[in-house]
């Protein structure tokens, strides 16, 4: 009998995260999912919608009644769009639950700079200082004994576990950073919408929201800390015709003479002892299929002596490392349980 039982509940269940979560936590030794919230599915099967789902542990999904999830969960995972996680945290904070957020809400401390990206109007101020934000290999050790998380965004895990290292060890030049990100469909979400539409993204490559996308000054963010100065980059972002994964390639200029080889003892030194960061060997750039359905982030190097650049390479599974992986990662540190719990996947290949 396994003496650790947590319980949990996910809000949001019916997007994306929210099915990835349920899929990854059925593998996960000490938490058991004990409710299924969709407020447009209340009392349906949650296999009606994913026969995938068949055998999980709940069979109706809940409606949002805070009372009723209270007496059903200890922390809760909220997989829900932007501006609605905000009116939910602080319900389940003060009925006691751990909250994990898997939207936007609570990633920016600045209310001024959320307003202008998400467009709506931002959490306040004390809740947003309350969350912690839960870049795993960053702030972890904030992460220990937390009990309300803000989940990094898929492309700002990407991007910053791949520029961190260099940017705090003073090795690139933040200002000439230019970040050209890739995404898969399945980032864009379960709902309706023109862009994803089949025929509009079968057979096609697009850039969309250029200098606009949200994830951009959550990225400026934590580089700034990085750095110790404001940071500002250039960051481009592509949808293509994919179910899943994140690419970022991204380029600057060196401060020094600097070769791969250097680039490749930095990270591994950095990264030691965190088992979901793969630094690759000079030579060797990564590819999104090599982390698919894993909680893996996989990054290469190459430096060009000629220009005196440097091309870093970063991939992750968006729906996995980019969000429910990564929640579950969170959750792991957050009750001081090895953060490899539940997660412990070989990528599908090919």
């Amino acid at each position: 009998m396994n003496p650790i039982n947590i319980r949990a509940a996910i809000v949001g269940s019916t997007g994306y995260g929210g099915v990835e979560l349920i899929r990854l936590l059925q593998s996960h030794p000490y938490v058991t999912v004990t409710s299924v919230i969709s407020s447009s599915n209340a009392g349906s099967p949650i296999a009606q919608g994913f026969p995938h789902l068949t055998e999980i542990r709940t069979d109706l999904l809940d409606g949002v009644d805070v009372e009723l999830i209270k007496s059903k969960a200890e922390v809760v995972f909220l997989a829900t769009p932007h501006g609605i996680s905000m009116k939910l945290a602080p319900e389940f904070l003060a009925a006691g639950l751990k909250v994990i957020d898997l939207s936007g809400d609570y990633r920016l401390k600045s209310g001024d700079t959320y307003r202008e990206w998400y467009k709506h109007e931002p959490a306040p101020q004390a809740d947003v200082e309350r969350a912690i934000y839960g870049l795993a290999e960053i702030y972890g050790k904030h992460v220990s004994g937390a009990d309300f998380i803000s989940n990094p965004g898929c492309y700002s895990t990407a991007t910053l576990l791949g520029l961190y290292p260099a940017v705090q060890a003073g090795w690139i030049k933040p200002d000439s950073i230019i970040i050209d990100a890739k995404s898969a469909v399945s980032g864009a979400g379960r709902g309706l919408n023109l862009s994803s539409h089949y025929s509009e993204i079968n057979e096609n490559f697009k850039a969309y929201k250029l200098n606009k996308h949200q994830h951009t000054p959550e990225i400026e963010q934590v580089l700034s800390e990085a750095a110790g100065f404001p940071v500002i980059t250039t960051f481009t972002t592509h949808l293509v015709p994919m179910t899943r994964g994140i690419m970022c390639t991204m380029y600057a200029t060196l401060t020094d003479k600097r070769t791969t080889a250097d680039f490749v003892e930095l990270y591994q030194q950095f990264y030691e002892g965190r088992r979901f960061v793969r630094v690759r060997p000079s030579g060797i750039w990564p590819a999104t299929k090599e982390v698919w359905g894993t909680n893996y982030c996989d990054i290469g190097f190459s430096v060009d002596e000629r220009t005196g650049r440097i091309t870093f390479i970063s991939v992750i599974d968006n729906l996995v490392k980019g969000a429910a992986g990564q929640a579950i990662q969170n959750l792991n540190l957050a009750m001081d349980w090895d953060e490899t719990l539940g997660l412990q996947f070989t990528p599908v290949y090919p």
